[in-house]
């Protein structure tokens, strides 16, 4: 939230391996292993696989959301949630209420729509628009805050939400960042098409 954001790099998330993960990497590996450093590379490169196909089977948006997300409030200016996405080279953010809560979400695409960019909503489509206008396509929405152009009701998940059905639900409706929400409805993480293309792919279907 602007003022009070904590921001991270998203991380690649982290898979454990399970001793299960080990046993099957073992199992699948032929001959008598007389352990060796090498040894052991090839287990766990074996069993990493493993976890991440297990991960992907079973894991839910707890395992991989991003805790420290970069929100902003519904009465933060447009041109305070540009900076904040320009500077930290992210597509959308979520947008909270007074009580934390998700209210919305922004993504560039509502600032392109709010700026009248017709057809495929792009950067390129903007930089041509404005080649064929007169005056700034910004002016409309400079005076408005984020609650005037957010998309609502957010699409949100829980911890508990199962990846499979996360993917399945971005790629669906076209979404590349999922606030995750506890029972209150307040923000508590985030999933991104990039962490779930870390821990579904190859192999999985992904957002």
């Amino acid at each position: 939230m602007m003022g009070e954001e904590k921001l991270r790099r998203e991380p690649e998330p982290e898979v454990e391996l399970a001793e299960a993960d080990v046993l099957a990497a073992m199992q699948e590996l032929p001959g008598y292993l007389d352990i060796t450093p090498y040894d052991f590379q090839e287990i766990y490169r074996w069993a990493y696989r493993h976890a991440k196909s297990r991960l992907a089977r079973e894991g839910k948006a707890a395992d991989i959301m991003t805790r420290e997300v970069v929100a902003v409030q519904e009465q933060t200016p447009l041109d305070e949630v540009a900076a904040a996405m320009g500077e930290r080279g992210i597509s959308g953010v979520p947008v909270l209420d007074d009580q934390g809560r998700v209210s919305g979400v922004i993504s560039e695409k509502d600032f392109l729509r709010q700026m009248g960019v017709p057809g495929r909503q792009n950067f390129m489509a903007l930089v041509a628009t404005c080649l064929r206008t007169k005056g700034c396509l910004a002016l409309p929405i400079k005076s408005k805050v984020a609650k005037d152009i957010m998309a609502t009701p957010p699409i949100v998940i829980t911890p508990e939400t199962p990846l499979q059905e996360i993917a399945a639900l971005c790629e669906s409706r076209g979404i590349n960042r999922l606030p995750v929400v506890d029972q209150e409805g307040k923000l508590i993480g985030l999933v991104s098409r990039g962490d779930l293309v870390r821990v579904m792919s190859p192999g999985g279907k992904t957002c």
